[in-house]
């Protein structure tokens, strides 16, 4: 039941060349940065990632990106990162727009072993229709778009069939875990990471502080081990290093400076 890890590099290490990867976190928020790092250090290439963004310029999955180890990408957005827009309209990544909370959805499913589920998002566009851009060829034409989606009518109403997303592995960043895998994630870092964790087929969790099993209160763990593989503790300069996407700060009145 021990599923601690000495190293990320051991976490990762049987990861092959080509599989498909989700990876918990929303913008920066929660991101697996360790686990990321660990992978882009090995090399491991030709990657389908399944993930809400694709990181920053330089940040988190980016650095997968940087070194071109990454084939394919399931996201919902994918703003915020020139290389990614690179890659992608040179016809060098291909990437498969999902609505966000159809891709929650269709992780969370994987999870709990439901094979597709029917969703009114994306009726009337090319969400259902197809003809979505996946991959640009070099020229900046269209290569491959997307298929239309089967459809049913309940109640008078239309809805389109989406499929589970079951990945070969996932990575997650947690605040606290036991050695059992179960976990718990602080505020705004749950974000996608549960879902995640559910749709691998084998789950990696960094963890910011490790706990032996029987500390974590069973009412308040987010997610249960049965979900989690491998769990990685974090030092504490790792635990601490957590990136601001966007630094926003409130300009004082003259009055209220030194208060």
């Amino acid at each position: 039941m021990d599923k601690v890890v000495a190293t990320a590099a051991e976490a990762v290490a049987d990861i092959p060349h080509g599989a498909s990867i989700a990876s918990g976190g929303f913008g920066i928020c929660g991101i697996p940065a360790v686990l990321i790092d660990a992978i882009a250090e090995a090399g491991i290439n030709d990657l389908e990632i399944y993930s809400n963004n694709c990181g920053t310029d330089g940040i988190g999955l980016a650095k997968l990106l940087d070194r071109k180890l990454i084939r394919r990408i399931i996201a919902s957005y994918v703003g915020e990162n020139k290389e990614f827009a690179r890659q992608y309209l040179g016809g060098e990544l291909e990437v498969e727009l999902t609505p966000q909370g159809t891709l929650a959805e269709r992780l969370r499913a994987a999870g709990v072993g439901m094979p597709a589920f029917y969703t009114a998002t994306g009726i009337g566009t090319q969400v259902a229709n197809g003809g979505l851009p996946w991959r640009y060829a070099e020229d900046g034409s269209v290569a491959i778009t997307s298929r239309p989606k089967p459809t049913s009518n309940f109640d008078g109403r239309t809805f389109l069939l989406e499929r589970a997303l079951p990945a070969d592995f996932a990575i997650v960043r947690a605040w606290k875990g036991d050695r059992h895998g179960n976990l718990l994630f602080r505020k705004a870092a749950r974000n996608f990471n549960p879902v995640c964790a559910m749709a691998g087929r084998v789950a990696i969790a960094e963890v910011e502080q490790l706990v032996e099993p029987g500390e974590l209160d069973p009412e308040s763990v987010h997610l249960p081990g049965i979900y989690i593989q491998r769990v990685l503790a974090l030092t504490t300069e790792q635990a601490a290093d957590k990136g601001i996407e966007r630094l926003t700060v409130r300009s004082d009145p003259p009055e209220l400076a030194g208060e």
